[in-house]
């Protein structure tokens, strides 16, 4: 946990216009870290943050985004699943979590440019159906989405943690809406939007969406 907010705190650093208040830092990566601790979490936790990160550190090193943008999305990332509700409507957390990232980051004397940015990446995480014709937004939309493309134990994981944070929806509730999420998503021409994450994370992706829908329908 110290890592991270070591991270977090050398990032702030880099973007803000000038070096904040330690305490400020301090504080609002504290509240931060609290919230993706948050005990009824099972997928959106900490271990989805440092995925992101990693994501992103891989997608930096193929050129897909420099050291500044990459540092723009790892904030990015620290407040899109900041507020995490699953019983809340589509959008909300989303909506909720940008909100959150625009007052702390005028506390962190964030440019405007970057505070815009920031909230724009956070509201497109709710829908993962932009063109994301800009850099940054496709990295932090592949970023966001690498989960898809882990390892067979990883990805079955995964599932069965979201299946964990929404325990509260029906079986067949939550399949039928399962699959209205992921199904589009399979049925894209592409998944990723950088040139990288399509060469290196598409069809390991393809392999576990594929499982899951058959698992979503075998269970029906």
């Amino acid at each position: 946990m110290a890592a991270l907010i070591t991270w977090w705190t050398m990032d702030v650093h880099r973007i803000a216009t000038h070096v904040p208040s330690s305490d400020v830092v301090e504080r609002i990566g504290r509240d931060l870290l609290a919230r993706w601790n948050e005990p009824a979490r099972r997928y959106h936790t900490t271990t989805h943050l440092v995925e992101m990160f990693g994501a992103l550190e891989e997608l930096e090193e193929a050129q897909e985004i420099d050291d500044r943008q990459c540092s723009v999305a790892r904030l990015a990332a620290w407040f899109h699943d900041a507020i995490y509700d699953p019983a809340s409507s589509a959008g909300s957390n989303e909506a909720d979590s940008a909100t959150l990232a625009r007052g702390a980051l005028k506390e962190l004397s964030l440019r405007d440019g970057d505070i815009n940015a920031i909230e724009r990446l956070i509201q497109l995480t709710a829908r993962h159906d932009t063109d994301a014709a800009q850099p940054l937004d496709a990295a932090l939309h592949d970023a966001d989405l690498w989960i898809l493309s882990a390892k067979q134990e990883r990805f079955d994981s995964y599932c069965d943690q979201v299946r964990q944070e929404f325990a509260h929806v029906p079986d067949s509730d939550y399949r039928k809406g399962r699959t209205a999420i992921l199904g589009p998503l399979m049925h894209r021409d592409r998944i990723y939007r950088t040139s990288h994450a399509l060469h290196s994370w598409e069809t390991p992706a393809r392999i576990n969406l594929g499982r899951e829908l058959s698992r979503l329908r075998v269970d029906a």
